[in-house]
């Protein structure tokens, strides 16, 4: 594959450099890639053009999994190739006509968040699941009107739990003795204040059993939701900006923000308990993309290009690599 311009370097992550202050930036560069490993992966695109937004990996397979915001076809490639194929049609099958938030469980099922699907066309599913083959397993409403379901992330029980960006809701989705089922699971109303623009986002799941994180993107607060009690409450993350904070990765009590149009990525380091986070590190990412998520496979960070900053998108549509902070 020739590389584009647009595949220039993301800088090196030194660590002496980001440990400094928290809005210290380290020059641009994309990662070096390990042998045979690609440093971006080329996305299949609309004659129209094609924006994209989720990314979910599954880590017995390599595979991972893009949402396009723009049709709602799912995407699916490998850490191995450079090269991406379109796993699953979009405009209106399975009525999903966008997705935003893509996961997979350890079963290797995929699982799609579909943002304003049912509001831009009343009727049609909230959320989607697929088995690793590509067949449909359930497709689902909220039964709630407005909802727009941006994030989500498998927690501990093996349920998978969705952000509401237009309510401060976490649903939950999983499947019992009579099938699938979806429902409120925390409505933090009383404690998370809404705003104008986009409110809650990525959210992830603590390997501890205890917690959910949610970014709030419009105020920039993180959100800490325990899974036992289902009560919300407000992370101290100091002075760390996290803005537009878009997607959220996990690794140990290590917490990576990816702020969209700002063009950052924050990092923060997590008391025991998820109540705590002291910024460690605060650089840029490519200027010419806007990166929304983000997932970790095989050591290296594999983030979405959304292509939200042109009017029209233009190819070369990829995934490209980061190095992990």
């Amino acid at each position: 594959m020739t590389r584009s311009p647009r595949t220039t370097a993301f800088g090196a992550l030194v660590a002496s450099a980001v440990l400094l202050a928290p809005a210290l930036s380290a020059p641009t560069a994309e990662a070096h890639p390990r042998p045979h490993q690609p440093t971006a992966y080329v996305l299949s695109g609309d004659p129209g053009g094609s924006k994209f937004e989720g990314i979910g990996y599954d880590r017995r397979s390599a595979d991972f999994y893009v949402s396009e915001t723009t049709g709602g076809e799912i995407h699916r490639g490998n850490v191995g190739r450079a090269a991406t194929t379109e796993w699953l049609a979009g405009d209106g099958t399975d009525g999903r006509y966008t997705a935003r938030g893509v996961t997979v469980d350890r079963a290797g099922r995929v699982y799609v968040a579909g943002g304003p699907n049912g509001i831009d066309h009343p009727g049609a599913p909230d959320l989607w699941v697929y088995d690793r083959g590509g067949r449909l397993l359930t497709a689902l409403s909220t039964g709630r009107p407005n909802v727009f379901l941006n994030d989500v992330a498998i927690g501990p029980d093996g349920a998978a739990y969705f952000t509401d960006t237009n309510t401060p809701r976490i649903f939950r989705l999983a499947r019992g003795r009579t099938g699938w089922q979806v429902g409120v699971w925390s409505d933090a109303s009383g404690t998370v204040a809404q705003g104008a623009g986009f409110n809650f986002n990525g959210i992830v799941a603590t390997a501890d059993r205890r917690a959910l994180l949610v970014v709030q993107s419009n105020t920039g607060i993180l959100w800490r939701f325990d899974l036992r009690s289902r009560q919300a409450s407000r992370v101290d993350t100091g002075s760390a900006d996290l803005t537009s904070g878009d997607g959220l990765v996990l690794r140990g009590h290590r917490l990576s923000v990816v702020r969209n149009f700002p063009r950052r990525l924050v990092t923060l380091d997590l008391s025991r308990h998820w109540r705590v986070g002291t910024q460690v590190a605060d650089v840029a990412t490519p200027p010419d993309r806007v990166l929304t998520t983000a997932k970790i496979a095989r050591g290296r960070l594999l983030a979405v290009d959304s292509k939200f900053d042109e009017t029209v998108a233009q190819p070369p549509y990829e995934v490209i690599v980061l190095p992990l902070p």
